[in-house]
């Protein structure tokens, strides 16, 4: 199949940094695939597609967030009889630069410098989709400048989408969902009972999976979203340590001690003294 290039200056005015669209996707397959000179991110309000993208066909729903990288080459396909509406940013390729020049600690590697063969795209959550709504209004509504686009984009990568570092872009769906679901107290407190209930897969399923693409089994996952969030409790409240073991869902103070320093290579109440005072400290 042809495929054709798109130029970002064709979208852009003088001084405009971005271009943001919101469209309805046509229900045919693509006759020409095409490729930019520039990143872009898309996600679905509404409908289903079928995305052809460096030589396969992915189905995407509401909800699905995409970081497409320059060089992917890719084309939609509405499928059903609803609707499909996507919104689509673009921007110049000098803003990508940017950022991942000056945050390349945090960014490099992922996004839109991914180098996997496939673009990463996240399931959002309801509570990801609503901030990820804000953001793009805030952007469609003021001025087309280069603060505006690169603030939006830190905003989608720290604030949208953080809670599914480390998982694989073309790891399934309910997977990622389950690492997000984990996140809340309520989820991770159950451990891998948790885990699995919110993965709504047969538990073997669940840890060959977990493994697979992440790493580790699923209690592990979950012990180091429990440990997170008593380093946060830790250094940011005056809680017992005894109450913030509870609130991670560890009733046996010896057994968090153990996970804590295996997490942190130090005791809670180490961690505690050092973090809160080194939030005191005035600044040389």
């Amino acid at each position: 199949m042809h495929v054709r290039t798109f130029h970002i200056a064709n979208y852009l005015r003088d001084g405009e940094r971005f271009h943001f669209a919101r469209k309805h996707l046509e229900a045919k397959p693509p006759r020409v695939l095409h490729t930019h000179d520039y990143p872009e991110c898309f996600w679905f309000e509404r409908g289903r597609v079928m995305h052809w993208v460096n030589g396969e066909k992915i189905t995407l729903g509401p909800g699905r967030l995409v970081f497409m990288r320059a060089q992917d080459v890719h084309g939609f396909q509405a499928l059903g009889s609803e609707p499909c509406r996507i919104v689509n940013i673009m921007f110049h390729p000098d803003s990508a630069d940017h950022l991942v020049t000056r945050y390349g600690g945090d960014l490099a590697g992922k996004f839109f410098w991914s180098t996997a063969r496939l673009p990463e795209s996240y399931p959002l959550l309801e509570a990801q989709q609503q901030t990820l709504d804000r953001l793009a209004h805030e952007l469609q509504t003021g001025p087309r400048s280069l603060a505006r686009i690169e603030s939006f984009l830190l905003g989608v990568m720290t604030r949208v989408v953080d809670q599914t570092e480390d998982i694989a872009s073309h790891a399934p769906a309910w997977l990622i969902s389950a690492c997000q679901a984990s996140r809340d107290p309520k989820v991770f407190r159950l451990g891998a009972t948790g885990f699995v209930r919110a993965a709504g897969r047969a538990h073997e399923h669940v840890c060959r999976t977990a493994r697979q693409y992440l790493g580790v089994s699923p209690s592990a996952y979950v012990n180091r979203l429990r440990m997170d969030h008593a380093a946060r409790l830790l250094s940011g409240s005056d809680d017992s340590i005894t109450n913030i073991a509870l609130d991670c869902g560890l009733e046996n103070l010896s057994h968090f001690y153990r996970m804590f320093r295996d997490r942190f290579g130090t005791t809670p109440r180490a961690y505690r003294l050092r973090h809160q005072r080194d939030a005191v400290q005035p600044a040389s």
